[in-house]
């Protein structure tokens, strides 16, 4: 496994870190999103959105009440929220893991409910609150997979790893 851990100074910087994450995924990725109320979760799965070519006119919501929204992209997009549930168990009655092992690409944000469930592969993100506009991210993957994409990622995006 590896780790990086990065500084997103503004907000433009966590988006461009979402688009360009974006413009990387693949068929089948599963991108898990965790951190406090308030970290920049859903900010980051729009941003990542946007990088699928999510067309300019699709609001990409919290699915926080609705667990799950699907948008059309370069590839489908499985946005979903674990955040009302309490483990894998109900994400497995919910039939949530044919979409995570599907075509499209799942955003899973609160992931950590259902960690045990999850592919060894996901890039997992856990952002956290540096203050009002600045957020770290520190990435875990498993770099055969995700370790060329995060480098031009970081690249792409003008970030610093710390």
């Amino acid at each position: 496994m590896k780790n990086y851990s990065l500084l997103l100074e503004t907000a433009q910087k966590t988006a461009l870190f979402g688009v360009h994450l974006g413009k990387v995924a693949e068929k089948g990725d599963v991108i898990c999103l965790d951190g406090d109320l308030g970290a920049g979760k859903t900010t980051l799965a729009q941003s990542i959105a946007i990088g699928l070519d999510v067309a300019d006119g699709v609001y990409v919501s919290s699915p926080s009440f609705a667990i799950l929204h699907e948008y059309p992209g370069r590839l489908p997009i499985y946005h979903m929220d674990y955040y009302r549930l309490h483990d894998c168990t109900e994400v497995e009655d919910l039939g949530f893991d044919e979409y995570i092992y599907g075509q499209g690409v799942c955003i899973i944000e609160w992931s950590l409910r259902a960690a045990e469930i999850l592919p060894a592969d996901s890039l997992r993100l856990t952002l956290e609150i540096e203050d009002t506009h600045k957020r770290r991210v520190t990435c875990v993957c498993k770099e055969d997979v995700w370790h060329k994409r995060l480098q031009s990622v970081i690249k792409q995006a003008g970030i610093t790893e710390t």
